[in-house]
């Protein structure tokens, strides 16, 4: 995994726009609406999620490798 990805409950509306904005479809959304790590391997920690998110409910950290 190149990123931990965080998501505040809380914080999420359900919009979608961070799946849908993820290119290596990493995101879903559950079953009430809020947004779940489906494929945390896959994550390139490009940021778009993060980026794009209106609600400030996901945060990528980039690991870097040693």
């Amino acid at each position: 995994m190149n990123s931990e990805i965080t998501v505040k409950l809380p914080r999420c509306k359900g919009c979608g726009i961070c799946v849908a904005f993820c290119p290596k479809k990493v995101l879903g959304l559950s079953e009430l609406g809020k947004v779940v790590i489906e494929n945390p391997d896959d994550c390139i920690a490009c940021g778009q999620c993060e980026m794009r998110c209106p609600d400030y409910a996901i945060f990528v950290d980039k690991k870097v490798a040693k």
